[in-house]
């Protein structure tokens, strides 16, 4: 009976010690990633994965593509098909290339690189970007037009000369560096602090960022909630997009299986936008953190299924091709090109040697000149390739300093303007009270008229501040009539006069939003 006792209890004491073991074992191995000083890859594994990237945003986009902007403030409901099939990436290839702007923006920083090495100075990534033929949008356009008229980076993404800094646009076009960075997080960082300078600033960089050191990380880990979790290491704690990303996390830990959810908790609280001029007081939304928010949703609750992943990002709404292109391609990344579904992947052979409108590069060639740029990336940071394996030195994401744009600056009202400055009505004067404003509108003509560049002059409180060039060029335009950040809080008047406005042509100011030092009180009624 004794030694009966005795054999049970030894068993009980041995089966407890395995599974203390094992348990311990694999808290250890999650630790030890963390720390990990080497990684070593396959170049074959390297490029399946530089390959599930490129491919995942053209996939992610696609599919988005019919949504966007479509869905504002609210979730594409489960009914709504979105369709897929293999003619859907040729057809945007052929009649709407413009979609793949997250893509062409990557494609030019790509190619200054391949050109000119990857030392190339800021410079010359900004003023390719300024003069490519592309169209552009939002702080691209904004920093564009900055660019052309001598404002070069940093200052061109700066929110005082860039009204749109806190928007999506580095956040979209950021997944090259992460590509060419594989396991160096801080290595894509430092890439995405030159180059998304050019267009953002605060929250808008930190969405580029963040994006780039999930896609760097995604070439090491196969857990999707450690990666979007890990990767927000780069970012200070004390910014609205770290807190915004923080809140999702928090949410999806609290009930994993409702994406829902998490779509309702980041709408009431951090859909509202002071920055972009199209979103204040407006039913639409282009800041970054919120459409990070959608990607991570998609992430997350996708749980590694990429159809999932897709879908969920994309009826979150909103910027709804750009968001699920992010979250494709991080996923694509992780997984590698040859574990994409065959579902998703169908018709993009149809593609892939045909280049991107605007550039000279295709698919194909984005995924070697991606290899190589990867492979010099390790060479450069300590790694080195033998006999077809590549030694990488891994980089613990560092965070990165605090800094806020639109600080102190909160909007009070928008009203509209609706004038025209012409040959008939050359003086438009405007009253506020607050610290700062900004004034939408554009410059045009009556009829068919050569392209031109129109000139007016503002004044604030009878001051001349600037002399303002305005062309009708959808291409060069300048995104805003005229806005200022830097007001003391009281009464002004703005006066816009008109310098150069030829027959037949004309600027249309059409709103103006206001500003003040004093965050408003939240309007709660019984």
């Amino acid at each position: 009976m004794m030694k009966k006792l005795f054999y049970y209890s030894f068993l009980i004491f041995v089966v407890l010690l395995v599974f203390s073991c094992k348990t311990e074992s694999t808290n250890s191995t999650v630790n030890s990633i963390s720390d990990l000083s080497e990684i070593e890859i396959s170049k074959s594994q390297l490029l399946n994965k530089i390959k599930g990237g490129w491919a995942g945003q053209v996939i992610g986009c696609t599919f988005g593509g019919p949504t966007e902007f479509n869905w504002n403030g609210t979730m594409i409901d489960d009914y709504v098909p979105i369709p897929w099939d293999d003619t859907r990436m040729l057809w945007y290839y052929e009649n709407v290339p413009g979609l793949y702007d997250d893509i062409y923006m990557d494609i030019t920083f790509v190619d200054v690189f391949d050109k000119h090495g990857i030392d190339a100075p800021d410079s010359l990534h900004a003023l390719a970007f300024a003069h490519a033929d592309y169209p552009l949008w939002h702080a691209n356009q904004a920093a564009r037009y900055n660019i052309l008229n001598g404002i070069m980076p940093p200052e061109s993404g700066y929110w005082k000369n860039n009204p749109h800094a806190d928007d999506i646009d580095f956040q979209i076009e950021a997944d090259f560096a992460g590509l060419m960075s594989p396991g160096m997080a801080n290595s894509a960082v430092e890439i995405c602090d030159r180059i998304g300078r050019i267009m953002n600033y605060g929250d808008g960089l930190y969405g580029g960022m963040y994006v780039a050191a999930m896609y760097s990380l995604a070439f090491v880990y196969d857990d999707i909630e450690f990666i979007v979790e890990e990767a927000l290491k780069v970012i200070p704690e004390q910014s609205d997009f770290y807190q915004c990303i923080s809140d999702v996390l928090k949410t999806y830990r609290s009930d994993p299986e409702d994406w829902k959810f998490a779509w309702f908790e980041a709408q009431k609280k951090w859909t509202h936008d002071k920055g972009c001029p199209d979103g204040v007081f407006n039913p639409f939304n282009i800041d970054a953190k919120i459409n990070a928010a959608y990607i991570v949703i998609g992430l997350l609750y996708g749980k590694g299924d990429y159809g999932a992943t897709i879908d969920i990002s994309t009826r979150c709404g909103y910027d709804s091709d750009c968001n699920p292109a992010n979250a494709a391609g991080i996923l694509g990344t992780m997984i590698g090109y040859d574990n994409i579904p065959e579902y998703w992947k169908q018709g993009i052979d149809k593609v892939e040697d045909k280049d991107f409108q605007f550039t000279e590069m295709s698919l194909n060639r984005l995924y070697k000149v991606g290899l190589d740029q990867a492979i010099e990336m390790i060479k450069r940071n300590g790694g080195e390739e033998e006999n077809g394996i590549l030694k990488i030195k891994y980089q613990a994401p560092k965070t990165v300093p605090l800094e806020v744009g639109f600080e102190g600056v909160y909007p009070i009202d928008r009203v509209g303007v609706n004038k025209r400055l012409n040959q008939s009505l050359n003086e438009i004067n405007i009253n506020f009270t607050g610290s700062a404003f900004v004034l939408t509108g554009y410059a045009s003509s009556e009829g068919k008229q050569e392209d031109a560049v129109l000139e007016i002059e503002l004044y604030i409180n009878d001051t001349l501040l600037e002399t303002i060039k305005m062309p009708t060029s959808s291409l060069i335009r300048r995104h805003d009539v005229a806005w200022n950040y830097d007001l003391t809080e009281g009464d002004h008047k703005i006066t816009l006069k008109t310098k150069n406005i030829p027959k037949n042509y004309y600027i249309n100011v059409r709103d103006i939003i206001t500003y003040s030092n004093n965050e408003p009180k939240t309007n709660v009624y019984f």
